[in-house]
């Protein structure tokens, strides 16, 4: 079995890492080119890449997809394609290659949340619900037919990162189930129902800027989801200066009227920090202002005790 595998974050690289324990060994690594990160931006592998290297595999790092990179994948001769968020579409040139077609591995009951941030789109929703599926892989996004699915209830509150995780974990094992029966021609796919696609866009640092007339269910989610990247924000008028803040950890104060208008700063029943909304109020359990290190809103009142009354936005 020669297989090419494709991925570059932190879900490839859980993924790869079921390979290597199934003793799947990849001929062939790809995955993105080193980039620029940080503050002194400096050139970082992706964690795909970082991973291989341990393993002794191969890694090839193409700027883009074209002829030269396809004949270099070509000559591995290999029989299988993986992907495991790879972040690119792969032309059908390179699709064309492997006998035994292109697994991808994508966080979502597809054709549910087709796109990049599925697991967001999930959290932000406030599904009970979601899974792995397994499709072959063509030029559309998301669109082949699907070979596995594993379904997962979402008992508890999760943080993005780990139902990530959780979902890579059970991704890779429904993966090394099913590489043997689809190689053994034991698996019939199923179309996806088109009409039944919905999208999950790319996330942005926009998308972190709280709205305070969104209701506080929406935003507690909003927390959990985009953290730790974007991160959700506000601003407001705090020592005289307007300054962002950061919510890193929130829950839902139910009312039974509003006090003062969406974004209002207000004292709840015990020591911290609520905020109005248009249904409820956020409880700001964990918050950072911008240039400082994460707190308890507890911490934050005793150095800025004029706090309570500010207008959020």
């Amino acid at each position: 079995m020669k297989i090419v595998f494709f991925g570059t974050s932190e879900f490839g690289v859980i993924i790869l890492e079921k390979l290597v324990q199934a003793h799947l060994m990849p001929v062939l690594v790809v995955t993105t080119p080193d980039k620029p990160a940080g503050r002194k931006q400096a050139l970082t592998p992706p964690p795909v890449k970082l991973f291989a290297k341990t393993q002794g595999l191969e890694v090839f790092q193409p700027a883009k997809l074209d002829q030269a990179a396809i004949r270099f994948v070509q000559e591995k001769n290999p029989n299988l394609f993986v992907i495991a968020a790879y972040g690119k579409i792969l032309p059908k040139a390179l699709l064309n290659i492997p006998q035994k077609g292109s697994l991808n591995v994508h966080p979502s009951l597809l054709p549910k949340y087709r796109g990049s941030s599925p697991v967001q789109a999930v959290l932000l929703n406030g599904d009970e619900e979601t899974g792995v599926s397994i499709i072959v892989l063509d030029e559309d996004m998301d669109h082949g037919p699907i070979v596995a699915v594993e379904r997962f209830g979402i008992q508890k509150k999760y943080v993005y990162p780990e139902l990530h995780n959780a979902l890579a974990e059970l991704g890779g094992d429904l993966l090394i189930r099913t590489i043997p029966l689809w190689i053994e021609g034991k698996i019939q796919t199923q179309a996806q129902d088109d009409s039944k696609a919905t999208y999950a866009s790319h996330i942005t640092k926009e998308d972190g800027k709280i709205d305070w007339n969104k209701e506080a269910g929406y935003i507690e989610r909003q927390v959990r989801a985009l953290y730790p990247w974007p991160g959700t924000f506000t601003t407001g008028e705090i020592d005289g200066k307007q300054r962002i803040m950061k919510i890193l950890k929130a829950s839902v104060m139910s009312q039974d009227r509003p006090i003062g208008k969406p974004g209002q700063a207000f004292p709840p029943p015990l020591p911290g920090i609520a905020v109005q909304t248009r249904k409820d109020a956020l409880l700001l359990e964990e918050l950072q202002l911008e240039g400082g290190k994460p707190m308890s809103s507890k911490e934050f009142l005793l150095g800025h005790k004029n706090f309570i009354g500010t207008n959020l936005k």
